[in-house]
C-alpha cells in the first residue's frame, strides 16, 4: 500500500494524532502491566506511529537480515525495564507532540517506542 501524503498525514496530526496517540499509550501500558492482556498492549504500542500520523504499519525484521533479540530476552527486558521506560517514553513523546518545535522529536520517540518496550526491531526504522 503506497503511503498518504504528507498533507493528509499532517491533517490527521493537527485534528486527530495528537490527542488520540496519549490516550492509545496509556491504555496499552494498562493493559502491559496486566501482564493477561500484554499481547494486546504490545499491539497497540506498536500502532502508535500510525495513530499519530497515519504512517503505513511497519514490516518485521525478521527474514531481512535485522536480527530480533531472543524473546526470553525480551520478556526479561520488558519485565525489568520495558514496562516502565515505555511509559515514560510515550508521555514524554506526547508532552512535545503538542509543541510546534517538540513535533518532530515526538515522532521519531514514537517510532522507536515498540523497541523500547519491548526490543522489538521493525524493518526500515
Amino acid at each position: 500500500m503506497a503511503q498518504r501524503s504528507l498533507v493528509v498525514r499532517a491533517l490527521w496530526f493537527v485534528f486527530v494524532g495528537w490527542w488520540l496517540t496519549p490516550i492509545l499509550v496509556n491504555v496499552a501500558w494498562l493493559l502491559n502491566v496486566t501482564v493477561i492482556l500484554l499481547p494486546f498492549g504490545i499491539k497497540l504500542i506498536n500502532l502508535v506511529p500510525t495513530a499519530l500520523t497515519l504512517a503505513e504499519p511497519r514490516s518485521l525484521a525478521e527474514g531481512t537480515g535485522a536480527s530480533q533479540p531472543s524473546l526470553v530476552v525480551r520478556a526479561i527486558y520488558f519485565v525489568l525495564v520495558g514496562w516502565w521506560l515505555s511509559w515514560l517514553w510515550a508521555n514524554v513523546a506526547a508532552a512535545l507532540s503538542m509543541t510546534i518545535v517538540g513535533i518532530p522529536i515526538a515522532i521519531w520517540l514514537f517510532n522507536r517506542l515498540p523497541y523500547v518496550t519491548s526490543l522489538y526491531r521493525f524493518h526500515g526504522r
